[in-house]
C-alpha cells in the first residue's frame, strides 16, 4: 500500500525541487529525514514537511483504520517534482523595451511504501502491486532498415515544382 502526500503550488522552480528530490528517493524514512535536514537547499524545510505529512498519513491508516502497517520499515517508493502553473512576470529593459520573464511553481508528490518483511535485503516491493512484464526495447538497426527499404521504393522523394526533368 502506498501513502502519499502533496504539496501543491510550491514557489520554487520543478528543477530545484528535483535535485533536493533525488537526494531521499529510495531511503528509508529515517535517513531521508537525516538528509534533509543537513541539506542547504531552501526548499529542503518543505519537502521535510512534506514527507513527515506522509508517515503520519500511514501512522493515521494504521492506528484508526486498522491498516496493517509498520511506520519504522517504511521507505520513499516515489518522489516527484510536477510543473505548476506560471506566472508571467515583465522587466524594464533599456529604451522603453520589456522583457518577460516566468516564475515558476511546482507541484510535490510523495509516496512511501513498506519493505517486504520476507523478501531478500535491498529489494523493494509495494503491498498490492504486481509487477509487469515490459516489452524490450528495439534497437536502432530496426529503424535503419525501415529508412533503407522506404529509400530504395522511391517513396521518400521529393517533388519541387516548376522543375524541368
Amino acid at each position: 500500500m502506498e501513502f502519499r502526500a502533496e504539496a501543491r503550488y510550491m514557489r520554487v522552480s520543478p528543477q530545484k525541487a528535483r535535485l533536493v528530490l533525488d537526494l531521499i528517493k529510495w531511503r528509508r524514512v529515517e535517513e531521508a529525514l537525516n538528509t534533509l535536514t543537513f541539506t542547504k537547499k531552501r526548499v529542503a524545510a518543505t519537502v521535510e514537511k512534506l514527507l513527515r505529512s506522509a508517515v503520519e498519513n500511514a501512522n493515521y491508516l494504521s492506528t484508526e483504520k486498522g491498516v496493517d502497517v509498520d511506520v519504522d520499515n517504511l521507505y520513499v517508493a516515489r518522489a516527484v517534482a510536477n510543473d505548476g502553473p506560471r506566472m508571467k512576470r515583465i522587466r524594464p529593459a533599456p529604451m522603453g523595451r520589456a522583457y518577460r520573464y516566468q516564475r515558476r511553481m511546482a507541484h510535490l508528490e510523495i509516496a512511501l511504501a513498506e519493505r517486504t518483511r520476507a523478501g531478500a535485503e535491498g529489494t523493494a516491493t509495494v503491498v498490492g502491486e504486481e509487477r509487469t512484464a515490459t516489452k524490450p526495447a528495439r534497437g536502432k538497426t530496426a529503424g535503419k532498415a525501415k529508412r533503407k527499404t522506404a529509400a530504395k521504393s522511391g517513396k521518400n522523394k521529393k517533388k519541387t515544382a516548376g522543375a524541368k526533368k
